[in-house]
């Protein structure tokens, strides 16, 4: 899978390619069927296909305090994009001068004149060019026009409510995260960097490893049944988290990740790890004395053995680096 970054600004852009075109922030349930029929059609035709994209998302140029934590970073997009018989990815940067586009501009300029478009597939609520004013209807009929076929694909339910970014967003929030697996088919995910913390849990009987997450959203405060990938040592670990404030230990502490890796020991300060959240299972608490949480602790762990008892690690589709 080629990756082509600025497409706009090349001139090796697979022409008459069975294009899909979206953010893709999360490659949820939805995002893959439209991905995956486009590539179906593509091999049915003999034509290259490729997934058209865009970075940052729109919405955080157009309305930077209105922008939405993001499920996945680009990079993450991208690993999960290769799991695709895809020929390329394109990246658009959308600027402001991508933003003052209006859709006519986007279909003539672009995806005919510039990529030379053969198909174009997208998700049924897709929206683009200046105001959003383009869709679906305007790219098929322009594609009579023009000499390019436009389709979109049914939007894809779940518990008779679609499959969206902004609600599987809306259920990592809630800390709902085997809702969220359901409708992204995987469980949610971020990588960060292990800092050095003050060992306290170590201490307390439990050491803990202290993740710094990179630029996703994190699910809502309290304690998670997690698995954390540790590249170095080319497994992942089962494992508790903390995410909140640890307000029985530290005052006036700010929101942090703090993971409890069952029988792991080694020090891996910073090292970029990836944790995944499978299941909550409780608010975070404040305890009345450390005796009161390490007790607390030692039974959250050993509902995350019986858990992982009947999820073993290999049957979770986990997204590996």
């Amino acid at each position: 899978m080629e990756i082509l970054r600025d497409p706009l600004g090349r001139d090796d852009f697979p022409a008459q390619a069975v294009v899909s075109i979206g953010n893709f922030d999360g490659v949820h349930l939805g995002h893959r069927q439209v991905i995956s029929e486009s590539i179906a059609r593509a091999r049915e035709i003999g034509a290259p296909a490729v997934l058209l994209t865009f970075e940052p998302h729109p919405v955080a140029v157009l309305r930077p305090e209105e922008a939405p934590p993001l499920l996945m970073k680009m990079e993450q997009r991208l690993e999960l994009f290769s799991t695709f018989d895809l020929d390329a990815v394109a990246i658009i940067p959308f600027t402001n001068k991508v933003a003052r586009m209006d859709a006519l501009s986007f279909i003539r300029n672009v995806l005919v004149e510039r990529f030379r478009v053969r198909e174009v597939y997208t998700g049924a609520n897709f929206r683009f060019g200046m105001n959003r004013e383009g869709d679906v209807e305007l790219l098929q009929i322009l594609g009579q026009e023009l000499g390019f076929r436009a389709e979109a694909w049914p939007t894809v339910l779940v518990d008779d409510a679609p499959v969206s970014s902004t609600r599987i967003r809306s259920l990592v929030a809630g800390g709902e995260l085997e809702s969220a697996w359901k409708l992204l088919g995987h469980p949610h995910f971020g990588d960060g960097k292990v800092l050095l913390g003050k060992r306290l849990g170590r201490k307390l009987g439990f050491p803990t490893m202290n993740i710094a997450l990179e630029k996703v959203m994190m699910p809502a405060e309290g304690v998670y049944i997690t698995a954390v990938h540790i590249p170095s040592f080319q497994s992942i670990f089962q494992s508790v988290t903390n995410v909140g404030v640890r307000p029985t230990v530290y005052e006036n502490s700010g929101v942090t990740i703090e993971s409890h890796l069952m029988d792991f020991t080694a020090d891996v300060y910073n090292e970029r790890v990836r944790i995944f959240f499978l299941r909550r299972l409780r608010d975070e608490e404040v305890f009345n004395s450390t005796l009161q949480l390490v007790a607390q602790v030692r039974r959250d762990v050993e509902e995350a053995r019986l858990w992982f008892y009947s999820h073993p690690i290999d049957s979770i589709p986990l997204v590996r680096r």
